[in-house]
């Protein structure tokens, strides 16, 4: 296979091998694709890292004098993992061509995760499967091992670590609804981070899907010149295919994933992290989930502020964060834009609570088309358990209001995302808010600084329309565009309908079936 030339068409190397890449699923599912592909990168990144090392190791010059290159300890030492000789990228590269290929890299994942006990249960072995065609596999092999950009640390911690993100997002886009699950859109993250600002503490996620929270979190620190060990974090994940996407997405960052845990019961029945009381909290759990075990915990020792519905854990997820959060900390997450408003199954007296408590420090209305496995309507929520100190003004009976619906732009006809611009006005309208002597001020429909009497006054509603001078959502509707949109749509899957009706129908008569 041709190597990919960076310069030639202007595209980023992500892009480029992505196209690539997708040229050879074929008939393969993008769900299950994606584990084939993202465990190929992750194998090159760590066979990258092992040989950097090996090489001084062989050298054996300086502080390498006398080293075993082939002592597992020498790796570890250096956080590094240990890749055994049938594992290393040029011997599965010199295997490549063969039809046992698929065999040749299970085999490979096998004998990391027994040398790596970190790795145990994580890797995916699904190589030797019938619909992937040894061909496809032995080009995708050719593709990943033609990532060679500067020297090998570059490489394996930058351009590696890049090329997985952005796979995983991409792969998210080509499930669709599914893809969701375990991927939140990167500007919405962007945006939770930027305004969370982690630079120092331990940073927990109770439903942390592949991990990027934690990836954002560290990026941010190394952005603003902080120290990366100065960050800790803990996770929880209860999709085990998922966690070892996490576990990967860390690894290949040389992030430490000891304390993502997986069990899979959840957060809720299975606490991982019971003890744990965290600077930061970042999450985005399943909006709406009525499939929580409500039930068994009724008389919970994390519902201080009262009991959540059996049917719906929005407001068990925002008492789940709060009771990990330390006296100083702060949480920031993604919910149902419904969660402002409701009063079924006293979730408004709930929500009354955390007001009266002045634990609510922020609420951002977010646009629509953002997430890819949802259409409901999102909000973000900052809740702070000490709004007096932390370097800051007393913030104590204020809530922050910014209504972003009008932010971000359309990437195709479906999502939409933030672009940096969108997230530097978001969050610097809160920094402000927040400094001692800051330059905030109100903007008519899009930010309001809100007295806690005057939410009182409007029965504890948390829809950040009603403050900054725009209507509600619910306002808003067009029911005859609205119909007309959903009229127009309905009529172009019918003409796709009756054009696939008549193209089989002439395949049919080809072959004489018909």
């Amino acid at each position: 296979m041709a190597k990919i030339k960076e310069n030639n068409t202007h595209e980023p190397i992500e892009k480029q091998l992505w196209k690539s890449a997708d040229k050879l699923r074929k008939n393969i599912d993008a769900a299950e694709y994606k584990h084939v592909v993202l465990g190929l990168i992750f194998l090159k990144y760590i066979s990258d890292a092992f040989e950097d090392l090996h090489a001084k190791l062989k050298d054996g010059k300086g502080e390498y004098a006398g080293a075993d290159p082939e002592d597992k300890d020498e790796y570890k030492a250096e956080n590094i993992f240990f890749v055994p000789g049938i594992a290393r990228w040029s011997y599965l590269q010199s295997k490549a061509k063969l039809p046992t290929i698929g065999k040749e890299v299970d085999n490979a994942m096998d004998a990391i995760e027994k040398d790596n006990p970190s790795l145990k249960d994580v890797l995916p072995k699904v190589f030797a499967r019938g619909n992937l065609d040894p061909a496809n596999l032995g080009g995708l092999i050719d593709l990943i091992g033609n990532v060679a950009l500067g020297d090998a640390k570059a490489r394996s911690a930058d351009v590696l670590g890049h090329v997985f993100e952005y796979f995983l997002g991409e792969f998210a886009l080509a499930e669709g609804k599914k893809g969701g699950q375990f991927y939140t859109p990167r500007s919405v993250v962007e945006l939770l981070v930027e305004i969370l600002e982690p630079y120092k503490g331990r940073v927990f996620d109770p439903c942390c899907g592949s991990g990027g929270m934690f990836v954002q979190s560290e990026k941010f620190v190394s952005n603003h010149k902080g120290k990366i060990n100065d960050i800790s974090i803990y996770g929880q994940e209860s999709n085990q295919t998922t966690w070892r996407l996490a576990k990967m997405n860390l690894a290949i960052r040389g992030i430490d994933s000891s304390q993502v845990k997986w069990n899979n019961e959840g957060s809720f029945l299975n606490n991982a992290h019971k003890d744990l009381k965290a600077d930061f909290v970042i999450a985005n759990p399943p909006f709406n989930d009525s499939d929580w075990s409500g039930d068994l915990l009724r008389t919970d020792g994390r519902w201080k502020y009262g009991a959540p519905p059996a049917g719906n854990a929005n407001y068990a997820w925002i008492q789940h964060f709060l009771y990990h959060l330390s006296p100083g900390g702060i949480a920031g997450f993604v919910l149902a834009k419904g969660s402002l408003t409701s009063k079924s199954s006293g979730e408004g007296e709930i929500r009354k609570a955390l007001i009266e408590a002045r634990l609510v420090d922020c609420i951002i209305n977010l646009p629509a088309k953002l997430f890819l496995n949802t259409q409901i309507p999102a909000c973000l929520w900052f809740l702070s358990r000490n709004k007096a100190n932390g370097g800051y003004r007393n913030r104590t009976d204020e809530i922050l209001f910014i209504d972003a619906r009008n932010e971000g732009h359309l990437i195709n006809r479906r999502t939409r995302e933030l672009s940096s611009d969108d997230i530097q006005k978001i969050a610097g309208t809160y920094h402000e808010w927040r400094k001692t002597k800051g330059k905030y001020a109100d903007i008519k429909g899009f930010c309001a600084s809100v007295h806690i009497d005057r939410v009182k006054e409007l029965d504890y509603v948390l829809t950040p329309g009603r403050y900054v001078g725009l209507p509600d959502e619910e306002d808003d509707f067009d029911f005859n565009e609205r119909f007309s949109g959903l009229r127009a749509e309905f009529e172009a899957q019918l003409k796709e309908e009756e054009k696939l009706n008549k193209a089989i129908l002439e395949n049919l008569k080809k072959v004489k079936l018909v």
